[in-house]
C-alpha cells in the first residue's frame, strides 16, 4: 500500500496536502465549540441544552452550503472556490468571539455551519480526481481523519490556552485557516478532471444530474445520515460527558480527548488502506460493528485511564469506518456533479443529524450521559453496517 504512494507526483500531493489541512482545520474551527458549551452557558445565564443550538444548526446549515459551493466548484472549478469557502468559515469563526449576546453567538455559528459546509465535499473531489485509483483508499483514510486531527489540535490549544484566555479568546485563534488560502494560491493545481470536462460543450448542469441519480443521492443521504450519527454521537458530547459527569478538570479533559483521536487517526488509516485491498462496503461494516464491545468501555468507565483506553478503541471503529467515506461517496457520485454531490449528500446527512447533541443531552437529563451515549452508538452501528451491507459499490471507477 504504502508503496503505492510513491507514485504520486508533486502536483498530487499538493491537492492532497491542502485538501488534508483544510478539512483538519475546518474540524479544528467546528470543536473549539464543543469544549466551551459550559462556559459559554456559564456567561450568558443558561444552561448546555440551550447552547447546543448553536452546534445543531452549524451542523444544519452545512448542507446549503455544500449545495451552493458545491455547485459553484462545478461551474467554476474546485481550486478557487475552496480558498472562498475556507476564507469565509475562518472570518465567521473569528467574529464568534465577538458575539454580545447567545443569540447573536447562534446566528454567527448557522453562518459558520453554512460555510464549512461546503469545504469537504470539494476538497474530496479535488484530490479523487487528481489521484490514481489504486491509491484512493489509504488516501481517503489519510483525506477523512483530517477530522480527527482538527478534533486532536482543538483538545491541545484546550488543554494549553482555555484557562487563560477563555472562550472568546479561543475563537480568535480560529483565524488561523485562513492562512491555508495563501498554501492553496501557490501550490495547488486545478482537478484534471475538472479541467478536461469544463471545455465540453455539453457539460450537463449538476442540478440536473442530482435530480437524474435521485435514487443513489438518496442511498447515500441516508448512508451519511447514519455515518454523522456515528460521529458526532460519539464525539460532539464527549468533551461535557468528561466535565460534568466525571468532574474532570480542563486538563484531564483535553489530555483524554488527544488520546481518543490518535484513535481515530489510527483507525481512518488503517480501515481506508483495507478498503483499497479489499472491499469499501466491506471496510465500513467491519469497522461499525467492532464499535458494539467497546461501548461498555468507553461509556461505563469510571477512572481517566480507562476512559481514555475506550475513547482511543471506539474512535478506532467510528473514525475507521469513516476512513472510507471520502473514496466510497467519490466513486458513487455522478460524473460532472462531483464537486456537489459528495458534499450535498454527507452535509444532508449531517443536517439530519444535527439534532444528535440536543438528543444525548435531553436522553441524559433524565439518566446519564453514559446512557445517551450508548444508546445512540449502539443503535447507529447497527444501522450503519445494515445500510452499507444493502448499498452500492463502485471501487476503483473511473472519476471523470
Amino acid at each position: 500500500m504504502l508503496s503505492e504512494l510513491r507514485t504520486l507526483d508533486r502536483n498530487q500531493w499538493s491537492a492532497v496536502i491542502a485538501s488534508f489541512l483544510g478539512w483538519t482545520l475546518d474540524a479544528f474551527d467546528f470543536f473549539l465549540m464543543v469544549f466551551m458549551v459550559k462556559a459559554i452557558a456559564t456567561e450568558f445565564g443558561t444552561d448546555a441544552k440551550t447552547v447546543s443550538w448553536a452546534v445543531t444548526l452549524t451542523l444544519a446549515a452545512r448542507p446549503f452550503g455544500a449545495l451552493l459551493f458545491g455547485w459553484l466548484a462545478d461551474k467554476f472549478g474546485r481550486r478557487p472556490i475552496l480558498m472562498i469557502d475556507i476564507l469565509l468559515f475562518s472570518v465567521l469563526e473569528f467574529a464568534s468571539a465577538f458575539a454580545p449576546t447567545l443569540v447573536t453567538l447562534i446566528i454567527i455559528r448557522t453562518l459558520f455551519g453554512f460555510a464549512m459546509g461546503g469545504e469537504w465535499g470539494i476538497g474530496a473531489s479535488l484530490v479523487m480526481e487528481s489521484i490514481p485509483p489504486k491509491t484512493r483508499g489509504i488516501i481517503s483514510g489519510l483525506l477523512q481523519e483530517g477530522y480527527a486531527v482538527g478534533y486532536l489540535l482543538a483538545a491541545v490549544v484546550y488543554y494549553f490556552l482555555f484557562d487563560a484566555i477563555g472562550w472568546r479568546g479561543m475563537f480568535m485563534v480560529g483565524i488561523l485557516p485562513a492562512l491555508l488560502v495563501v498554501v492553496i494560491r501557490l501550490w495547488v493545481k486545478e482537478s484534471p478532471a475538472f479541467e478536461e470536462a469544463r471545455h465540453k460543450a455539453d457539460r450537463p448542469d449538476p442540478f440536473a444530474l442530482l435530480v437524474k441519480h435521485w435514487k443513489t443521492a438518496l442511498y447515500v443521504v441516508v448512508l451519511m445520515t447514519a455515518f454523522n450519527f456515528f460521529s458526532h454521537g460519539s464525539q460532539d458530547v464527549y468533551p461535557l460527558f468528561l466535565q460534568t459527569e466525571h468532574k474532570f478538570d480542563t486538563h484531564t479533559v483535553g489530555l483524554v480527548t488527544a488520546i481518543m483521536n490518535m484513535g481515530a487517526i489510527t483507525g481512518g488509516l488503517i480501515f481506508g488502506a483495507v478498503s483499497d485491498r479489499f472491499s469499501r462496503r466491506w471496510a465500513i461494516i467491519v469497522a461499525a460493528l467492532l464499535a458494539l464491545p467497546v461501548i461498555p468501555l468507553w461509556a461505563f468507565s469510571h477512572t481517566a485511564a480507562m476512559l481514555a483506553v475506550g475513547a482511543f478503541l471506539m474512535q478506532v471503529a467510528v473514525q475507521g469506518a469513516w476512513g472510507v467515506v471520502p473514496v466510497h461517496i467519490n466513486e458513487l457520485a455522478p460524473d460532472g456533479a462531483r464537486g456537489m454531490f459528495p458534499g450535498f449528500a454527507y452535509q444532508a446527512g449531517n443536517f439530519i443529524a444535527s439534532i444528535n447533541l440536543r438528543l444525548q443531552t435531553g436522553i441524559a437529563e433524565g439518566s446519564s450521559f453514559s446512557h445517551a451515549m450508548a444508546i445512540v452508538i449502539g443503535v447507529t452501528a447497527v444501522v450503519l453496517a445494515a445500510w452499507t451491507f444493502v448499498g452500492p459499490e463502485r471501487k476503483g471507477v473511473e472519476l471523470k
